[in-house]
């Protein structure tokens, strides 16, 4: 509710989280990019579709995550994946500058022109869901999230309406709203799975300085709809809800 995400440890078997780690280093491996070779680490990011099947399906239905998604979001209110989605950034060693470390937001729908928009109650998404499939300390160029900052984005997008913001100007002001929150990283164990409102700031971070590469899949969880803020029908409002109702005008 105050800081916009949840870290949901162990959501996932660590043993079914390491497997996934393996079935990427072996989409790594048809790029020529060898698990045990540092040499041939050359980019700082790099960027694989989730796969599907396997231990995927594992990840994305293990039911100690699927229950914190039902008391989120609601239960019956969100798409219940057979797997886990999204894509991945490999992100490995390097001081270089990866290029994509700007504060911005996830979800939104595209319109007419085919243009990505955010809107305050969400449509076209639920949770941003941050799997761990390695271990990631503070040296290993964790994801930054802005605590607090849904309910900065909320107030953003509510004055905007129903038609929402262009993406890249909603992340933009979003980002300025929220600069004044603190800094939290995303680190934990492989099998850790952050939930993060949809509404949440966040972003890369560089350099990265430890020994490993990290592996972290980052799919939207769905919304069967969108959120139902002041307006909509009634209804005993979610978490999600209930994290920026309070804090919006209306």
């Amino acid at each position: 509710m105050a800081d916009g995400f949840v870290a949901v440890r162990e959501a996932v078997p660590d043993v079914t989280a390491r497997s996934c780690a393996d079935v990427v280093w072996s989409e790594l491996a048809a790029r020529g990019i060898d698990r045990a070779d540092a040499a041939t680490w050359t980019e700082p990011v790099v960027r694989v579709g989730c796969p599907e099947g396997g231990p995927f399906v594992h990840a994305g239905t293990a039911a100690r995550l699927q229950e914190a998604c039902d008391q989120l979001l609601g239960e019956g209110r969100w798409w219940r994946r057979e797997g886990v989605g999204g894509s991945i950034p490999i992100r490995f060693p390097s001081a270089a500058d990866p290029g994509d470390a700007g504060w911005h937001l996830d979800g939104g729908t595209p319109d007419a022109d085919g243009r990505t928009r955010v809107t305050v109650r969400a449509r076209g998404g639920g949770l941003l869901a941050l799997f761990l499939f390695s271990d990631v300390d503070e040296r290993s160029a964790p994801t930054r999230l802005r605590s607090g900052s849904h309910v900065d984005t909320a107030r953003v997008l509510e004055d905007a309406g129903d038609d929402g913001l262009e993406w890249g100007e909603a992340s933009r002001l979003a980002a300025a709203a929220a600069a004044h929150r603190p800094i939290a990283l995303v680190t934990g164990r492989a099998g850790d799975v952050f939930l993060c409102h949809q509404l949440l700031v966040h972003a890369a971070s560089w350099p990265h300085t430890g020994e490993n590469p990290r592996i972290i899949a980052q799919p939207t969880i769905m919304l069967l709809g969108e959120y139902r803020l002041p307006g909509s029908p009634a209804a005993a409002p979610t978490p999600v809800e209930r994290a920026i109702l309070r804090d919006l005008g209306t």
